[in-house]
């Protein structure tokens, strides 16, 4: 199996079907979690080519993505594609997260939403650009869009890691993931996209102040048990001004 694309979904029957069928091409196998839906979303993918894993009860975000990443790499996944099932994400451009993958196939690929990224919301663009400035100082080189969560991970690097997955990790489980890579010599590599912002879609189940707070804390845990790792910092924002440095291909 080359390329399997996990989508963790909560009360998507909205878009789960239209973000199904568009990425379908793209991908040798898709598996859908659902985490706990009471709208019916598992009810639109009845009649899709999918592998559909269900909780019975909401367990959160690190949870669904774990149970995605454990029935992908137990198919012998090459590389892992992970996407939102809010129609956020434009499927169309897994084709240029694995051309990055096929050229660094030790990294994690993020498809970082900077073009039209002014359509985003004030608060939401804030949060993430905070985020980014933590995860790049615990992971220790610049982490561009370190909250998308559309990404390609290569299935070596997912072997690799043991994390906690329990609803409070949720968001924290994505940034985590960046930052225990990187402690195991193993980094991300940002390309631009689109930012996609529907205005009509559902609430965004990130929580701006929240989510970014429990991120924070884990980070900060982190830093301490390292005596801040201050190096990490410098290299950071040492490469962050270096032009010639910048993680983004494109």
């Amino acid at each position: 199996m080359e390329t399997v694309l996990v989508i963790p979904v909560l009360n998507e029957s909205a878009t789960i079907a239209e973000v199904v069928a568009q990425a379908r091409p793209e991908v040798d196998l898709i598996i859908v979690v659902d985490d706990g839906s009471e709208d019916g979303t598992v009810d639109q993918l009845q009649n899709l080519d999918v592998h559909i894993l269900q909780h019975e009860k909401n367990k959160g975000k690190a949870a669904a993505l774990h149970s995605g990443f454990s029935h992908a790499l137990s198919l012998n996944a090459k590389y892992i594609v992970t996407l939102d099932g809010d129609g956020q994400h434009d499927p169309r451009e897994i084709k240029t997260l694995i051309e990055t993958a096929e050229a660094s196939p030790d990294s994690i690929i993020i498809a970082a939403r900077l073009l039209q990224r002014h359509s985003a919301p004030k608060l939401r663009r804030f949060a993430n650009r905070f985020a980014d400035f933590w995860v790049s100082w615990a992971a220790g080189y610049p982490v561009v869009d370190s909250q998308s969560g559309f990404r390609l991970y290569p299935a070596k690097v997912l072997s690799t890691l043991q994390l906690e997955t329990t609803i409070q990790r949720g968001f924290v489980f994505e940034s985590e993931i960046l930052i225990e890579a990187a402690n195991n010599s193993f980094y991300s590599i940002s390309i631009p996209v689109e930012s996609i912002y529907r205005r009509e879609g559902r609430e965004s189940h990130y929580r701006p102040w929240t989510d970014t707070w429990r991120i924070v804390r884990m980070i900060a845990w982190r830093l301490l048990r390292r005596g801040m790792y201050l190096p990490g910092l410098l290299r950071s924002l040492r490469i962050l001004s270096d032009p010639r440095n910048q993680q983004i291909q494109g």
